[in-house]
């Protein structure tokens, strides 16, 4: 998924599974479990193709090891009247509306919570349940009926769909990797006027808080706003040259 990787002397521990948080092999738990729920928010947010802006920020908090992939990540990636926010937490953690490891869709008449692969429940502004809800799509079983016919057409989701959220993934980790070590309050003041993204960028820093990690010792990335095309998959405006050299 990284791509050609340089010869380098082995520093991980643990050989097997942690090559995710080395750059030169792996893309973080955004591009290890990440994938699955933007897969899922993807496909909710009903959008086949890349936002139109993406903007991602965090680090590698809490702890010291061979890694260097974020372990603590928000990605936001803009479609106008729709926002994907995807938030990358490695620490311990509270549930959010009940999901832990999951997705929730934010609506004007409610919001609905998928804390599994299996089934979810829509709940009114005030918290009320108003549906409870599950499937099994048995995705393994149709991807083995599909090798046996040939035929891509069986497939549950065409591999195009695979694509898609696999970029959203990689987007997030290039804007996060073209940041430059800064405050959290300056952080902040990059989201003046966006109440969303305040209250997100607030929740990480509380989730932080709750870990005891001190932000003010250790080194926190902002990232860089990236201007995309959905249509061409490319990148355009400002930081182009830099996000197409940056994987």
């Amino acid at each position: 998924m990284a791509g050609p990787a340089a010869e380098k002397t082995l520093s991980r521990p643990r050989f097997h599974y942690d090559w995710h948080w080395q750059w030169d092999y792996g893309n973080g738990d955004l591009g290890n479990q990440g994938i699955h729920q933007m897969d899922i928010a993807r496909w909710g947010l009903g959008v086949d193709h890349i936002g139109h802006s993406v903007h991602s920020y965090g680090g590698r908090l809490g702890y010291v090891d061979a890694g260097d992939t974020a372990n603590t990540q928000v990605s936001i990636h803009d479609y106008g009247e729709k926002r994907l926010v995807f938030e990358v937490r490695g620490l311990p953690t509270d549930r959010l509306k009940g999901a832990g490891v999951g997705v929730i869709f934010e609506g004007s008449d409610g919001y609905v919570v998928l804390s599994s692969y299996n089934g979810g429940a829509a709940f009114d502004p005030e918290g009320k349940m108003v549906k409870k809800f599950s499937a099994g799509g048995d995705h393994f079983a149709n991807f083995v009926s599909a090798v046996r016919s040939r035929k891509h057409t069986d497939l549950n989701a065409d591999f195009e769909n695979g694509h898609l959220s696999s970029a959203l993934c990689h987007l997030g980790n290039v804007s996060y990797r073209l940041g430059q070590a800064i405050s959290v309050a300056d952080l902040q003041k990059r989201f003046d006027g966006d109440d969303e993204a305040t209250a997100t960028l607030g929740r990480v820093v509380g989730h932080l808080a709750g870990n005891k990690v001190d932000l003010a010792s250790q080194q926190f990335f902002p990232g860089q706003s990236l201007q995309l095309d959905p249509k061409k998959e490319i990148f355009i405006g400002p930081g182009t040259k830099r996000a197409q050299t940056r994987t």
